[in-house]
């Protein structure tokens, strides 16, 4: 085991992977940039290196100063997190090249599935289902765009091949429109994300967004955790999640968390990982795969008992997972609801001290975040400034403790989406569950304040 981790990154994850260091005896070293300085898990940590002003430019993404702050501090392994460069294949080589271990997958995986043409082809050959849609890179003839979009069938969306975070993407509905859409995405891809290749699928009406979350080791074993529903979006970032999805059959989700795990076996993938789905009219259509800890592990923790960040690091000291299938058992189900630093209505950001911070508890109730009383939210960052997770025995008792907790917390000095929150905890269609991915954003339409 590693007796010494740099952690790449900053607020509730690097407190989260900082935690699991401590558990495990080992020494968590804590890089930060100048408007971090005062954070909580700099404070906590074993050694703490600046390495650059606030810009994630010049701080959080600068490779150089972070492999330099862990031969200084002589780490064996780099933990990248969430976000930043947790899925750059460059960053994970020039780690392995510099003589330290990434946290994560290798180089190869990371191409391969960071990549949206070459993940979508590798999991049509694992037997993993796939949107409908071009068989790779659009080209730049016009006629065979049109072409390709009449076999798949309007509306279609044309997205980057190098994409994330809900950018990248346009919906086309006639034809008329589809070839202007094809060289702006490029245009915005290549600026975006230094690769212009863009790729069609088909367009899904009214889909949920589904998740399968995998453990995979350098041994070929790998184990699925259960599912995510992450429906609850706002311009394609995630609001609130769960864990299990309401309302889909076990059947089909273990017949889809069968195929994950196989793919992870084809691919020799390693570490974390998320294969992200969109399911409609009881299909499931595979869209992307995440080759890293996602911000919504904790509902997946809570279920079934594993501790996501810990098997990381023992996966990734060259350690065989600690578990098989059978042992993985989902009990209960629990709720994550993301606390940003924003307006609840019109959702501009609102950086600034905090004042007052009062965490909730109780049975059952889970609380990562990195604030506290009198720190200061950069303005220079995601606005997430932590999340609360609750588990119940049912859907029903998870949603009250929510509420409750909720209720409980009390953050003063800026604006949080916590009243948003409360509205959605009582929503009669998210009570219900199953609420597919544009619910949010027509629910906020009509919403008045």
């Amino acid at each position: 085991m590693f007796k010494k981790i740099l952690i790449a990154n900053r607020g509730e994850i690097a407190l989260r992977i900082q935690r699991a260091c401590r558990e495990m005896g080992i020494q968590a070293v804590m890089v930060y940039s100048e408007a971090d300085r005062d954070a909580k898990y700099v404070k906590l940590a074993d050694e703490a290196v600046c390495i650059g002003p606030a810009p994630s430019a010049q701080s959080y993404l600068n490779m150089p100063a972070i492999i330099s702050a862990a031969e200084v501090t002589d780490a064996e392994a780099i933990h990248p997190g969430y976000g930043f460069l947790s899925e750059n294949a460059d960053f994970a080589e020039r780690v392995e090249k510099s003589g330290f271990q990434f946290i994560g997958p290798t180089p190869e995986s990371i191409r391969i599935m960071g990549d949206k043409v070459s993940a979508k082809q590798a999991m049509i050959k694992a037997g993993v289902p796939c949107v409908p849609g071009s068989e790779g890179a659009l080209p730049d003839d016009p006629v065979v765009i049109k072409r390709t979009a009449r076999a798949v069938g309007y509306p279609v969306i044309i997205k980057a091949a190098g994409g994330g975070g809900g950018r990248g993407m346009r919906v086309v509905h006639t034809e008329a429109a589809l070839i202007h859409a094809v060289q702006t995405t490029k245009a915005e891809a290549g600026a975006a994300f230094g690769n212009p290749e863009v790729y069609m699928e088909k367009f899904l009406q009214n889909p949920r967004h589904v998740e399968i979350q995998v453990l995979a080791d350098q041994y070929k074993n790998a184990v699925w955790l259960g599912e995510r529903d992450c429906s609850m979006q706002r311009r394609h970032q995630k609001v609130i999640e769960e864990a299990p999805a309401p309302g889909i059959p076990r059947k089909l989700i273990e017949k889809i968390g069968e195929r994950c795990v196989a793919a992870c076996k084809k691919i020799g993938y390693r570490g974390a990982g998320t294969f992200e789905f969109l399911y409609e009219n009881g299909e499931f259509y595979f869209i992307e795969m995440n080759t890293r800890v996602q911000v919504e592990h904790p509902v997946t923790e809570l279920v079934t008992g594993v501790d996501i960040v810990k098997t990381q690091i023992m996966v990734a000291a060259g350690l065989k997972l600690p578990f098989t299938q059978r042992q993985i058992e989902i009990k209960g189900h629990a709720i994550e609801c993301r606390i940003n630093a924003e307006d609840p209505y019109k959702f501009t950001p609102s950086p600034g001290r905090i004042t007052a911070w009062h965490a909730p508890g109780g049975p059952g109730v889970r609380v990562d975040s990195h604030i506290y009383a009198n720190y200061f939210v950069p303005p220079n960052y995601d606005s997430m400034v932590g999340k609360i997770i609750v588990h119940g025995d049912t859907r029903e008792q998870a949603l009250a403790r929510m509420r409750s907790a909720l209720i409980e917390t009390a953050v003063e000095g800026i604006m949080t989406n916590i009243a948003l929150h409360r509205e959605l905890m009582v929503d009669a269609k998210f009570m219900d569950g199953g609420t597919n991915i544009h619910y949010l954003e027509e629910w906020l339409s009509k919403r008045q304040r």
